[in-house]
């Protein structure tokens, strides 16, 4: 297994001892109080569960633009995205040296973190569009994570932070909700020593599950981590149960016992193309993953960035020894009717566009709307059928 980075061991930031986590729960309560953003509370999440470890709560202005101008904190320290807790008004809590954090995305909003306020900061229309433009690769407020970045607020509040729970990830995907901690662990008790990862946000089609056959035979790697993302999305993309759904039925059909786990985590996706790639090696070094699967437009939306400007980054602006994961470089797979197989388009160079089963998302989802599933060369059946009743539920 990959060591954590920047330290010996994790440093998840959950309250694991019942009597500490009530005792603050009971503090939290008497506490002056903030709701905070979905962005900022999936990042207590994160930082709960030791996915970034070694940051022990939300940064200052300073480590922010750091982050965002070079991937570096002011202390030399890599991190490749601010993680902010950016509010809209701080009234409630001016004075105060520790604040309850509360949960916008649980009813009621309960307190999902103590935070230690070290400073609170105005952070200037300069500084958000340095912050924006270096992350996003643009200022275009259609880009939806430019949308939200820019919706926070502009009162950025730093400290270390005391997570008490893990918002609605636990409650909600029990059997897929995993942090870094957990999934290290098992990791460790199927004695798994080389593990690739794959990212999704989407269900798994029969291209990306060769892919990650192909992956795995070519780095021979123990296992495949298929962790999916579980927070926000945005307008059109199918929601986590569902896609939980089909690739935990892909998985018991078509990959061997104990190759694959399918797991997931709390975050809300940013649509940053290359940086969130490097933020996805960063977080699946820390849970144990030695390689870590990139395709074209990884993390990538609309047209802001090039296909592969998610591998590029880590040839051009990522320090060389800044990650110990190994970045898999894959690109757009796809059935061949010549080879009668899925293989890597750039492996096949005597294939016209015609050789391929293509189909858009349009028209897939277009097909699943209908009833129709797609060719057994796109989708096995049997996701197709889940894609489809969920298209017809609409």
């Amino acid at each position: 297994m990959t060591n954590p980075i920047g330290a010996d061991h994790l440093t998840p930031l959950y309250v694991y001892d019942d009597a500490e986590r009530q005792t603050l729960i009971e503090e939290a309560a008497q506490l002056p109080s903030v709701e905070i953003s979905s962005a900022a509370a999936a990042n207590a999440v994160m930082l709960g569960g030791g996915y970034f470890t070694p940051l022990q709560g939300y940064m200052n202005v300073a480590d922010a633009l750091g982050c965002a101008d070079n991937m570096h904190m002011t202390d030399g320290r890599f991190f490749p995205v601010p993680i902010l807790n950016l509010v809209e008004s701080v009234a409630e809590i001016e004075g105060a040296a520790r604040i309850a954090l509360r949960d916008p995305n649980v009813d009621g909003s309960p307190v999902i973190a103590i935070q230690q306020v070290d400073r609170i900061e105005t952070v200037s229309d300069e500084q958000m569009a340095l912050m924006t433009e270096k992350v996003y690769r643009t200022l275009d407020n259609e880009h939806p994570g430019v949308a939200a970045f820019n919706g926070h607020g502009r009162y950025a509040i730093s400290g270390p932070i005391q997570v008490l729970n893990f918002s609605y990830f636990e409650t909600d995907f029990p059997d897929t909700f995993r942090t870094a901690v957990q999934i290290r662990n098992e990791i460790e008790q199927r004695g798994w020593k080389r593990v690739v990862a794959f990212q999704t946000r989407n269900p798994m089609h029969l291209a990306h599950e060769e892919l990650c056959h192909m992956a795995m035979d070519r780095l021979n790697c123990d296992g495949l981590v298929i962790h999916m993302l579980l927070g926000k999305l945005k307008p059109g993309d199918i929601p986590a149960e569902v896609r939980d759904d089909a690739i935990r039925t892909m998985v018991k059909l078509y990959f061997p016992e104990n190759s694959a786990i399918v797991t997931g985590y709390g975050f809300d996706m940013l649509y940053a193309g290359p940086r969130e790639a490097v933020l996805h090696a960063y977080f699946r070094q820390n849970m144990g993953a030695s390689h870590f699967i990139i395709g074209r437009d990884h993390a990538g939306v609309g047209d802001y960035y090039g296909a592969f400007d998610a591998q590029t980054i880590f040839d051009e602006e990522v320090p060389q020894d800044a990650l110990e994961i190994e970045i898999f470089r894959a690109d757009h797979t796809a059935w061949s009717n010549k080879l009668n197989r899925v293989v890597m388009m750039n492996e096949a160079p005597d294939h016209s566009k015609e050789d391929f089963v293509l189909l858009s998302g349009t028209r897939v989802r277009e097909m699943l709307s209908e009833g129709i599933a797609p060719p057994k060369e796109f989708s096995r059946p049997e996701v197709a059928e889940i894609l489809i009743k969920y298209y017809q539920s609409l």
